[in-house]
């Protein structure tokens, strides 16, 4: 996938200059263990995402709603709904059922603030959108307004498939084609689904439209596109907590693309925030030396890798094994990581300036109004 080598140049910006927009509803997340709550956290796939694009110095703007009863301290703040509560789940997890971290999870959503309207979003454009809602709160008109005022659009399908029951708020998914979204598919940039979200698309059409990123938990992820596809190794983890490893992974290779990665190389550093996310109770915040680590090693494989065309961008560059390898060693330092319960404090560096980022290469030309 990507441009036409043969249409107009594409002038690449700056890291410093790449801004993206984020749109997903902040929740209080409470974790429930055999019945006995074992932790109360910040969630929220938006909330996950942000500790990831400001661990790794990528600009955003959040466009996110929230109650009065809002129990956090967040580094950009939410829209406050005086007349709403803020998005409550509680995530049930059952000890005697295994799997890869995703089937031993009921969720139900206990309550729901305002969705997000097109006229919450800001009138301005944006490099990249982020469209990652988790409890309903994105509608396809506000998914419309992103594509229109973002270059590249970012979709995880938990925003467009999740319905949930009415007595008891239980999340259950739909098919894409029935979910009211399935037309904007072909505007949409990259859709990342889990594993067991995944059956709920026609792979064989979606891909067609978009590139589709399927997670397997352990196993890594899966990356799908018109002509190819391609497995992604995972890192070692312990999980703790599943909670937002999908969300993690969405914000480690958004960052990845940004700072000008081939798509192989950007879903190898989602895998690494999938893994580092399990390994701690809600929301995980990230020792600033593994940050650092990470930074100068994603802008070290930049600049191995920055002669390399649109055409072959989806396929793995040489020294894509070694560069799994010196993430999995900075993952190895030592970790002052401890659980949030009510503040939140990202790292406050500077984002990077980088000579140019890939991003709008990955987008191929689907005959339809996009600046890049």
């Amino acid at each position: 996938m990507g441009r036409d080598q043969r249409g107009p140049e594409i002038t690449q910006p700056s890291v410093l200059s790449l801004r993206g927009l984020i749109a997903g509803n902040y929740c209080h997340d409470v974790l429930i263990r055999d019945g006995v709550v074992v932790g109360e956290t910040l969630g929220g796939a938006s909330s996950f995402i942000s500790a990831v694009l400001g661990g790794l110095s990528v600009p955003y703007n959040l466009v996110s709603k929230v109650g009065p009863d809002f129990a956090y301290v967040t580094d950009r703040s939410p829209i406050v709904i005086p007349t709403s509560r803020t998005t409550l789940f509680h995530a049930h997890f059952d000890s005697w059922v295994g799997g890869n971290g995703h089937q031993d999870r009921v969720l139900k959503r206990v309550s729901a603030c305002d969705p997000i309207w097109p006229s919450d979003l800001p009138q301005t454009r944006f490099d990249f959108g982020m469209a990652v809602g988790v409890g309903g709160e994105i509608s396809p008109e506000t998914l419309e307004k992103m594509l229109e005022i973002c270059n590249v659009v970012f979709v995880d399908i938990q925003a467009l498939i999740r319905e949930f029951d009415d007595v008891d708020g239980t999340v259950r998914l739909v098919g894409l084609k029935e979910s009211g979204f399935f037309r904007l598919l072909p505007r949409i940039a990259f859709l990342k689904a889990s594993e067991e979200e995944a059956v709920f698309l026609d792979m064989e059409e979606a891909r067609k439209r978009c590139c589709v990123v399927v997670t397997h938990g352990k196993e890594g992820c899966t990356v799908y596109w018109k002509d190819g596809q391609l497995e992604i190794s995972p890192f070692a983890a312990n999980q703790v907590d599943p909670t937002g490893a999908g969300d993690s992974f969405l914000g480690g290779f958004v960052a990845g693309l940004v700072h000008g990665l081939a798509v192989p190389d950007a879903a190898l550093v989602g895998n690494l925030f999938g893994s580092l996310a399990v390994g701690q109770i809600g929301l995980p915040t990230f020792d600033s030396r593994l940050l650092q680590r990470v930074k100068d090693e994603v802008q070290r494989r930049k600049m191995q890798c920055i002669s390399r065309d649109a055409e072959t961008r989806f396929w793995k560059p040489a020294g894509h094994e070694e560069f799994h390898a010196s993430l999995g060693a900075a993952k190895l330092i030592p970790s002052s990581c401890v659980v949030q319960e009510c503040q939140w404090d990202l790292p406050s560096s500077p984002p990077r300036a980088v000579e140019q980022a890939i991003l709008p290469r990955y987008v191929e030309d689907k005959n339809h109004d996009m600046e890049i």
